[in-house]
């Protein structure tokens, strides 16, 4: 069995590495929480990592299925015919994900760290000349969480027994553009807007066994949804010479259950894996409605639709030197999507390496590149309300890229 030798260095890599992985899974997910840090052996930790997801998602044979809406005064705004528009495009925009961390332990029994993360995000951008601008232009959706956890530790049989315990607080902000009236590709004209934010309060809860001298560890952690009850904005329509008025409603970001498993199977080598379950499913069709009623204020709604996610990641490490070691590993996240919208499975191949120059500091890089499974998007029916019927769209097996990379410096 391997021996207390491969643990920080395998490790690392294959943190890095998960990193990487895990920022392209389905509904809203960015990095998602990771809370590793809080297992590092040292007293003290901090570590920062940067990570670069470049998404290729292109929509192809677009067509604008309610090309009969063209009164720009009517509550169910089509935008016209928008047919003679190209009929594919480049829907994703490459985005990064930071991650700071800080940990400290106190006492022998004790251990708690800090950290600041954007879990949840998105942006596409198709822009405004193509068949399907009536149900988007740009929508984008931006997140900051700040988290404290902390773990209390005894000795069980040949390891020690973690229990964990934590709380975050999030705010989550975003906008959606989309062609309310065609005034023509050109035109700056005829484009709605609807921008929200709200933060919330979450906290999380687990337990943990770990045998130091094989790099053994297994790790279950519960992170509650965080309830967005006041999500406020405003829907701006003076592009087609109407008003901008504010608009509420509510939503919640969700909650999560992952295992973690991780052993020394022989001298330098590590396998590792993980389940995680994202409850998605919750968000649906979110409705806003205006403040206060009015002439020209209507209310309108997200259509997400998501079901929940599913990410099953396996891989092994090996520690090559005393300075070096590197993983690799696979991971397939279920798409949320499902008949409506283009998030299909993702597979995805990692790697990573992990330089240890001396036993204070840690250099790590991986990355990740895999598909995007092929799909459609149309017209589906939710609780007797008809969604996507203004655009159906096919899209192929499509590339995805990610590359982490992270410093740690313990003292």
């Amino acid at each position: 069995m391997a021996r207390i030798g491969l643990k920080q260095g395998v490790l690392a890599a294959v943190a890095g590495m998960l990193v990487a992985s895990a920022a392209q899974a389905g509904g809203l997910e960015r990095s998602g929480y990771n809370i590793d840090l809080l297992f590092d052996p040292s007293d003290y930790a901090a570590e920062a990592t940067a990570t670069y997801v470049n998404p290729q998602r292109e929509l192809k044979n677009v067509r604008d299925t309610n090309p009969a809406n063209t009164d720009p005064l009517a509550p169910s705004f089509g935008g016209g015919n928008l047919n003679y528009r190209p009929n594919s495009v480049d829907d994703t925009e490459g985005y990064w994900a930071p991650r700071i961390g800080m940990k400290a332990a106190l006492g022998d029994s004790i251990d708690c760290m800090a950290d600041y993360s954007q879990p949840w995000g998105a942006h596409t951008n198709p822009g405004k000349n193509w068949a399907g601008a009536n149900n988007n232009i740009e929508t984008k959706v931006e997140s900051d969480n700040y988290a404290a956890t902390c773990s209390y530790k005894w000795e069980a049989g040949p390891g020690v027994v973690r229990i964990i315990g934590g709380v975050f607080y999030q705010e989550v902000s975003g906008f959606k553009e989309r062609l309310v009236q065609d005034f023509g590709p050109a035109s700056p004209l005829g484009v709605g807007r609807l921008e929200l934010e709200d933060s919330g309060w979450g906290w999380r809860a687990g337990v943990a066994y770990e045998i130091p001298e094989y790099a053994m560890r297994a790790s279950l952690v519960y992170n509650s949804a965080v309830d967005l009850d006041n999500l406020a904005g405003f829907i701006d329509l003076r592009g087609l010479g109407l008003t901008k008025y504010d608009v509420h409603g509510s939503a919640s970001m969700p909650d999560s259950l992952e295992l973690k498993v991780q052993s020394g199977i022989a001298p330098g080598w590590l396998a590792f894996g993980s389940v995680k379950w994202t409850d998605w499913s919750q968000l649906q069709v979110l409705d806003f409605v205006p403040n206060e009623p009015g002439p020209f204020k209507f209310p309108t709604s997200l259509d997400l639709l998501y079901r929940d996610g599913w990410t099953v990641t396996g891989g092994i490490g090996h520690k090559f030197t005393d300075q070096w070691s590197g993983a690799v590993s696979l991971t397939w996240d279920r798409g949320t999507s499902h008949g409506y919208g283009t998030q299909t499975d993702t597979w995805l191949l990692g790697t990573g390496v992990s330089y240890t120059p001396t036993e204070h500091v840690e250099i790590r890089l991986a990355g990740s590149v895999g598909i995007l499974t092929s799909g459609s998007s149309g017209e589906v029916t939710y609780k007797g309300r008809v969604i996507g019927d203004d655009v159906s769209y096919d899209f192929g097996n499509d590339f995805v890229g990610a590359i982490s990379t992270s410093l740690k410096v313990r003292f």
